[in-house]
């Protein structure tokens, strides 16, 4: 009997092989089907690139098996690796997107009301076919005993095999698989799990070598430019901060349906201003918050390992009262150090509901916030970010109340896939006839102030809602869609406050078609703010050419 239990167990090697054969093919469904379905991969020299493509991949698992995983951490790696390639497997083939290291930087910021609303049947089948049932075969396999001495020499001389034959076909195939992926280059971030490994290596040595990275103060030298003679005469300014709007579905922009007709009305007296041509700085919240409140501008952002402060600490510095209003995931590290608060534990019957808020809730929020302020500062100006939860998807129908859902049917669904595509355009339509319900209600109570008061609203990044296949957000910025980078981005100025500026509106108009990016919110801020420091760069300051004689 021993003898035989000892011959039906697997040899360690074996079993890599039978992981690496699962995730080679199961495993990377969504690679292999976008891979079919490319014009290049039709007849048959296709076949021999894709036959080419399944062997290199399948060597390289077996390659990388062979060199970490050993016998006693085999099923509690594999059953790791089961787990990644299928929930990324299924949020490609569900969602349309990739795995890059800004995709995951999402995910790790995502909070429980983000994971309610992903959570689908289709998930938990997924769940069950890709992970439960390969995964509980995987953990009942034996695993025969083999000399320390003889594994090791098996399991290198494997991995050197099967990286030799991998290199060995990819160079008899390199012009087409090369001209394959540099044609889509989102098949680079399909390749499961290393796209999971190299996104999570990358995020993780950028965190921590940025962890380590002093906080440098910036905006030493930000004072305002004028200081108000009491509170009654110190400026009021709320920026909004808009999650999810994409400016294709922003009736201001000329979207053929009237999105925003409350805005409309805003606009014909005169005193509202609607940027047509703006680029986000990401495509996720993780992303671009960070990066629009940063005074380096996208490029340099980027390229930046080091930490520093946002406008909103230049705005306090120069002794303004700043607060910021959150009815989503976090600010991202932008509110940091000034006065924040957050709507998760409210409980307002009127806007609260299933552990979530409307976005009215901040601004029901707002006067007993902006009470608690320091008076002082208070008396110089106040600044408040208000963060929406605006048309967060993939619940999108859960973003409007009742009474403001006129696009009939809605998809009502967290599985989008699952609806046809008019019902979630309608959905995500009436979160921004519900988001433009917001802005306005806002500038009515801004318009009620005894004070001059301004507004400014943009959009973190936009949202893909299944063209070319791609739901949602989050691709890579250099392979991303118009509808994830395109956003739209309002500006409101009092009578009081143009007065008191002697400010032409007519300057901002002539700027509203014009390319802009969120590299000019942070000095736009600064403007409206009327803050000065070296920082500031007026050309990209969105009111600097509106003072009367310039």
């Amino acid at each position: 009997m021993t003898i035989l239990a000892s011959r039906s167990a697997w040899h360690p090697t074996s079993l890599l092989a039978a992981v690496a054969l699962w995730l080679a093919t199961v495993g990377n469904l969504p690679f292999w089907m976008a891979i079919w379905q490319l014009p290049e991969t039709q007849g048959v020299r296709a076949l021999t690139t894709l036959g080419s493509l399944w062997v290199i991949l399948l060597a390289l698992l077996a390659c990388f098996l062979c060199l970490w995983v050993w016998p006693r951490w085999l099923k509690l790696a594999g059953v790791a690796m089961l787990v990644t390639v299928t929930s990324s497997s299924y949020f490609m083939l569900t969602y349309g997107v990739v795995i890059d290291t800004s995709m995951l930087a999402n995910v790790a910021q995502t909070d429980v009301r983000e994971v309610r609303d992903l959570l689908s049947w289709p998930m938990l089948a997924a769940a069950l076919i890709g992970v439960v049932l390969p995964g509980v075969w995987l953990w009942q396999q034996p695993i025969r005993a083999v000399p320390a001495k003889t594994l090791i020499a098996r399991q290198l001389g494997v991995a050197v095999l099967a990286f030799v034959v991998a290199m060995g076909v990819f160079w008899m195939s390199f012009q087409d698989i090369a001209s394959l992926t540099r044609n889509h280059k989102q098949l680079r971030y399909m390749i499961n799990p290393f796209n999971s490994l190299y996104a999570v290596t990358l995020l993780t040595v950028g965190q921590a070598t940025q962890a380590t990275k002093p906080l440098q103060t910036i905006g030493e030298d930000a004072t305002l430019h004028k200081t108000p003679a009491n509170e009654a005469a110190a400026p009021l300014v709320l920026l909004i901060l808009g999650e999810t709007a994409r400016a294709a579905n922003f009736g201001l922009g000329g979207y053929d349906r009237d999105t925003t007709p409350q805005l409309r009305q805003l606009q014909a007296q005169g005193d509202l201003v609607y940027f047509s041509d703006v680029k986000s700085c990401g495509t996720s919240t993780q992303a671009s918050v960070p990066c629009m409140f940063s005074h380096l501008g996208k490029t340099a952002y980027e390229g930046s390992k080091d930490r520093y402060e946002s406008v909103l600490d230049v705005l306090q510095r120069a002794g303004l009262a700043v607060l910021w209003l959150d009815n989503q995931s976090g600010c991202k590290g932008v509110c940091d150090r000034v006065p924040n608060f957050a709507t998760t534990a409210l409980k307002v019957p009127e806007f609260c509901s299933s552990g979530e808020c409307l976005d009215e809730v901040m601004l029901n929020e707002l006067p007993k916030q902006l009470a608690a302020l320091d008076p002082a500062k208070r008396a110089k100006g106040t600044v408040v970010v208000m963060h929406q939860m605006g048309s967060h998807g993939p619940a999108y129908y859960k973003r409007s109340p009742t009474a403001m859902k006129p696009f009939q049917p809605e998809c009502s669904s967290h599985a989008l896939q699952n609806c046809p595509p008019e019902q979630i355009v309608n959905a995500y339509d009436n979160s921004i006839v519900y988001t433009d319900h917001f802005i306005a209600k806002t500038v009515k109570w801004l318009q009620a102030q005894q004070r001059p008061t301004a507004l400014m609203y943009v959009s973190d990044h936009g949202e893909s809602l299944g063209e070319k296949g791609l739901y949602l957000h989050g691709m890579p910025y250099s392979i991303a869609p118009k509808e994830q980078t395109h956003v739209p981005m309002v500006v409101w100025l009092s009578k009081p406050l143009q007065r008191e500026r002697d400010w032409r509106m007519a300057c901002l108009k002539d700027q509203s078609a014009k390319p802009l990016s969120h590299d000019h919110v942070f000095h736009s801020v600064l403007g409206l703010n009327q803050v000065t420091t070296r920082l500031a760069k007026p050309e990209l300051n969105l009111f600097a050419a509106c003072a009367a004689g310039r």
